[in-house]
């Protein structure tokens, strides 16, 4: 049996989503990858700086791995220190350790820092741009492709709102360590103080993190997230009119994905939720439950109108192993799915003995006869 899900409140309304003035945007639940609202976007677009959000994956990601140290230097070169716009104002042929050229991209959105990471790790500007692509195809970001590490403007340089999206889980889920440098109000180098420039960071004690982005050509653009009462919120704008524009259309999405909607943690991963009968096995059941936790994303007071069902083979033989889909775990809201899992055998069930075959055997013939009519 589904354990019941425990009712909490009545009748939910949800109104329609605010007017946002944006090219495109996205408003996504962390958890549950819900999308509570959007707006042309898969639209591949233009991102500026937060193209750096990728460059701080793979950069990330070199680390997670063991292959560079925050502790370790790069040295500057003269096309690091030329590029053009936001700069962290590092110098040609210093040594500038990892750690600083992280916050540098990260909280200044420096064009040198960011050349001088992608330079450091793949030799090249456009070597690191293919590691950039590879991330992103791996992520799912089907939409994105990427041609250098600053988000400077370029032919055939683009990513979507939705890619962005998530990109930024990504970046919370993956990086845990790391991800907090988002958060960062201010650096300094070289006597030099910069302030982030997502203005959300003091406007909006629940968002922690992401990043911004502005060229004549995309307009004001911002990934961001924010966390209240254990629900995250994942929100990108790209091609506001202003920087006060991209603060205040991501300021108005937030307050109403929190305002009008709940995440819950409906079952965890490996806990039995269900058993299914087996024939001609060593077991007579095998205990099923999810691969991954069940988060879900619907309208606040709507949790005890939820309804969980399975629907599971009436004739499985063994022998299963652990991890074989079995059936599926299907979450309904009145009259609508909202959410379908595979469950998985928590368990392997190996074949019986010749015995225990062939009574199962005759038992499953006879069942035949029952079932046809």
């Amino acid at each position: 049996m589904i354990p019941s899900l425990t009712a909490i409140a009545e009748n939910a309304v949800v109104p329609a989503p605010p007017q946002i003035a944006a090219d495109s945007y996205v408003l996504m639940d962390y958890h549950s990858n819900r999308i509570l609202m959007e707006k042309n976007s898969s639209a591949r677009v233009e991102p500026a700086s937060i193209t750096k959000l990728m460059t701080a994956y793979v950069v990330f990601n070199e680390i997670k791995k063991g292959q560079l140290s925050l502790s370790d230097t790069a040295t500057i070169s003269e096309k690091a220190w030329r590029t053009g716009g936001s700069k962290m104002f590092i110098e040609v042929d210093k040594q500038v350790n990892i750690e600083d050229l992280i916050r540098g991209m990260i909280v200044q959105s420096g064009n040198d820092a960011s050349v001088a990471l992608a330079e450091h790790i793949g030799g090249s500007e456009e070597v690191f741009a293919s590691m950039m692509n590879k991330a992103a195809a791996d992520l799912g970001m089907h939409n994105s492709h990427f041609k250098n590490a600053t988000g400077l403007p370029e032919e055939d340089h683009y990513v979507s709102a939705y890619d962005v999206a998530l990109l930024g889980q990504a970046l919370v889920r993956d990086f845990p360590d790391l991800y907090h440098i988002y958060s960062e109000k201010e650096f300094t180098y070289n006597g030099i103080k910069q302030h982030n420039r997502n203005t959300l960071l003091w406007r909006d004690p629940t968002v922690d993190g992401f990043k911004t982005g502005h060229t004549e050509s995309a307009g004001y653009c911002l990934a961001t997230t924010s966390s209240r009462n254990g629900m995250r919120l994942i929100n990108v704008v790209m091609g506001t009119e202003s920087e006060k524009a991209r603060a205040d259309e991501t300021q108005k999405m937030l307050n109403y994905g929190f305002r009008f909607y709940e995440t819950h943690k409906l079952y965890p991963a490996g806990l039995k939720q269900a058993t299914a009968e087996v024939w001609k096995g060593a077991a007579e059941e095998v205990p099923l439950g999810l691969a991954d936790d069940l988060f879900i994303t619907i309208p606040k007071g709507s949790y005890e109108q939820l309804q969980a069902g399975v629907d599971i083979p009436s004739q499985l033989e063994a022998p299963i192993q652990e991890g074989q889909v079995i059936g599926q775990l299907i979450i309904r809201l009145q009259d609508s799915v909202v959410a379908e899992r595979p469950m998985v055998a928590l368990s392997t069930i190996e074949q019986g003995g010749w015995w225990t075959r062939m009574v199962d055997g005759m038992g499953l013939w006879f069942k035949s006869f029952g079932d046809d009519d």
